[in-house]
């Protein structure tokens, strides 16, 4: 699947979840997905706890987090 298609998935309405990004059609914040990630969930583990996620959700979520470290805000202080 495209990176256009896979970024199509995520959504921001300011009406669900206050604006903050998630899968379109759902109440799951990019940031569930991506945490889970991080803690070591594979993505059919992260599937069992949400159903309604398909594997293209979640490379959608992984999709959006490498778009928006390309943009250049960073959060974490750089090393000396």
């Amino acid at each position: 699947m495209a990176e256009q298609q896979l970024l199509s998935r995520v959504v921001r309405d300011p009406d669900v979840c206050g604006g903050q990004p998630c899968i379109r059609g759902t109440r799951i914040n990019i940031a569930i997905i991506l945490d889970g990630l991080a803690e070591g969930l594979t993505p059919e583990e992260i599937i069992d706890h949400y159903p309604q996620l398909s594997r293209d959700d979640i490379r959608g979520a992984l999709a959006y987090a490498a778009e928006l470290s390309r943009e250049n805000r960073w959060k974490v202080p750089a090393t000396p």
